[in-house]
């Protein structure tokens, strides 16, 4: 076994460097990870490349010793080891910088860089005696670390101490790098206000799973988050709405008289403090500031940046309904929430937002949105129309471009790169502007083809509001996305060169979210499909051996006492016709090796009713299918009761 991962090494050592944010090649490696893969048993997500397991395991002491080098980025690594080894587990954990005979774990910095690693990547050694975590650079450090964590029983993830626990980690050698270099998440913060405390632990769970991006949507409709000095009103009215309790965009519009004490602002202090907290745990945090539309918290605290008059009566949105989507894309605005592309004051705006923006987020990319801005006002608006003469400007689209084009100069102008959601693509932009693809894969090959860089965050996978499983278990939203199919997301598309690939993200849009609990339910586990297909090879795609792993991280989250969602053992619901005109129920479930039980009857099922075999008819009179699903004798779906009506109902459409 040792030979072949001697083997092993070397060809991987033969791998040409790349850069955080490069594609390494593991075409060169491919057949080699098939090979020697021996570990089905080991349940750490996302999949390392590379995983060879030996006999024997590694029994935690009493007193651990972590040697690690005295270098100031590897500091929160033994401190997040340290804490993960010894609060579960009651052992002492120390540290020390030089040699020592009776280390417990050594931390070593390659002296001489093993190329096929990169920046992110780590070999980890876990033998009877002795754990060894080896990488170029601390970042490969910290992912080794988790990768470890993830062989320990699942109660090294409690917050307390656990008794009768033999602390033990198989024996195994791994090495691992990410597919791609931009693994993120998008956290709305702007539809609700979520505290400093919060994001701190959105992204502790976010780093658990090698994600390396949180992508901060800072302001909307709905709030505006961020201090800005000199623009005080962006946080004394711009962070402020009235709370409303239900379906978000379906309320009624507030009246006068409504506390609007619902909300919040990250001062530039606690920016600052978050942005230390998230680089501590090699996370970099891109701010988003979305423009054109988008803005009506922006347009309630200063009126003058629209192009609309009575823009003085606007308030911060509550979750009324602001936007006609019946015709589609772009929607007709109610309200008009976008800024005046025609308007000097709004450049002026946006400069003195963005340079301490720029100041507060060391990070090298701005994301300035750019999706969804309607037109309809800015047809009526005679300013508007003054542009275009003056601009040789056609329509709508060339004015967003206009738009678009004059904020990239701004961004540019503080050192920063610019990035906009794929809609901007109508305008005509520049080459160097960088472009995250969220309506479908689509927009992202042809930004790609056109030679932008790309980040992949596609509804068709890793929209994280989407519900996750029947409409009737879930918050309303307009869309589903099932874990399976989060699954099967490919940042990296056919037939496109894939240097233009910058990588791939998740996005949680809050506004059905209210609270961190409910975020991370809509999160995980769908979160661990993205984590995986952003940093795994494509070649060990497997969605069973994928749930299998799953399954076991559910555990871990339940002592963590982290929100997931059960959606993925709920049954399927699929209804049709048949040529006598009844009613036919079929059901089906998306996690395998499930069993199916149900009642007509109102009474609720358990594996002693009748199992599905084959599609139902519901009796004349009967109202509702109540279904539970069981693996063996143990229920693991929710029980679910499914009005007839509806099911007759959706058999029409």
């Amino acid at each position: 076994m040792k030979n072949i991962f001697y083997l092993l090494c070397l060809s991987l050592l033969s791998i040409p460097a790349f850069g955080q944010y490069a594609i390494p090649n593991t075409e060169a490696t491919t057949e080699t990870v098939a090979i020697v893969n021996n570990a089905p048993d080991i349940a750490i997500i996302p999949e390392p490349v590379s995983v060879i397991k030996s006999e024997g395991y590694f029994v935690l002491p009493s007193n651990v010793v972590i040697q690690a080098p005295a270098v100031a980025e590897i500091k929160q690594v033994v401190a997040f080891l340290q804490e993960r080894l010894s609060i579960p587990t009651g052992s002492y954990v120390a540290e020390v910088s030089t040699p020592a005979t009776k280390s417990t774990i050594n931390l070593i910095l390659n002296e001489k860089a093993n190329s096929a690693l990169g920046k992110e990547g780590y070999q980890l050694s876990v033998t009877p005696n002795h754990i060894t975590i080896k990488a170029n650079k601390p970042a490969g450090l910290f992912y080794g670390v988790q990768s470890l964590i993830q062989l320990f029983p699942k109660e090294i993830e409690s917050k307390e101490a656990v008794e009768n626990i033999e602390w033990k980690a198989s024996c195994v050698e791994i090495i691992d790098y990410p597919r791609v270099g931009w693994r993120g998440l998008m956290f709305d913060v702007a539809r609700h206000f979520f505290t400093k405390a919060e994001v701190k632990q959105y992204i502790d769970a976010m780093v658990r799973y090698k994600y390396n991006v949180l992508h901060l949507h800072l302001t909307d409709d709905e709030g505006w988050r961020i201090e800005i000095k000199g623009l005080p009103k962006l946080t004394e009215v711009g962070a402020w709405n009235v709370k409303k309790v239900g379906e978000f965009g379906n309320f009624f519009p507030p009246a006068a008289d409504e506390p609007r004490n619902y909300g919040g602002f990250y001062t530039q202090d606690d920016i600052r403090e978050l942005v230390q907290y998230a680089k501590e745990r090699f996370v970099d945090i891109m701010p988003e500031i979305d423009v054109p539309g988008h803005s009506l918290a922006a347009i309630a605290s200063y009126p003058e940046l629209s192009c609309t008059p009575g823009a003085e009566n606007y308030r911060v949105r509550s979750g009324e309904r602001i936007m006609d989507w019946s015709r589609g894309a772009p929607p007709i605005a109610l309200v008009d929430n976008t800024l005046c592309p025609a308007n000097e004051k709004v450049y002026s705006f946006l400069d003195t937002v963005i340079t301490q923006v720029a100041q507060l987020f060391p990070f090298e990319y701005i994301h300035m949105g750019g999706d969804e801005a309607p037109f309809n006002f800015w047809e009526k608006s005679d300013s508007i129309k003054a542009l275009m003469k003056k601009e040789g400007l056609k329509n709508m689209h060339q004015v967003q471009g206009y738009f678009e084009k004059r904020v990239q100069k701004i961004v540019e102008s503080k050192g920063k790169k610019f990035m906009g959601w794929d809609e901007i693509l109508d305008g005509d932009m520049p080459q160097n502007t960088t472009v995250m693809s969220w309506r479908g894969m689509k927009y992202g090959i042809e930004a790609a083809k056109r030679k932008h860089e790309v980040v992949m965050s596609p509804t068709t996978y890793a929209y994280l509001d989407y519900m996750q499983a029947d409409p009737i278990t879930e918050p309303k939203v307009y869309a589903s996305l099932r874990l399976s199919k989060s699954y099967e997301f490919d940042p990296i598309p056919a037939g496109v060169d894939k240097k233009y690939i910058k990588g791939g993200q998740a996005n949680l849009w809050t506004e059905q979210v209210y609270n961190i609990r409910q975020a991370e339910y809509m999160t995980w586990p769908r979160g661990l499909a993205i984590a995986e297909a952003v940093w795994s090879p494509i070649e060990k795609k497997n969605w069973n051996n994928f749930f299998n792993r799953v399954e076991q991280h559910f555990k871990r989250l339940d002592v963590a006492e982290t929100k997931y969602a059960p959606s993925v053992y709920d049954p399927i619901f699929s209804v049709s016709r048949s040529a006598d005109k009844q009613l036919m129920i079929e059901l089906s479930t998306e996690a395998p090796g499930l069993d199916i039980y149900y009642s007509f009857d109102n009474s609720f099922p358990d594996r002693f009713y009748p199992k599905y075999t084959e599609k139902l008819s519901p009796p004349k009179d009967a109202t509702t299918l109540k279904v539970i699903t069981y693996k063996g004798k143990q229920p693991v779906g929710r029980m679910l009761s499914m009005p007839v009506d509806e099911l007759s109902r959706r058999s029409r459409k």
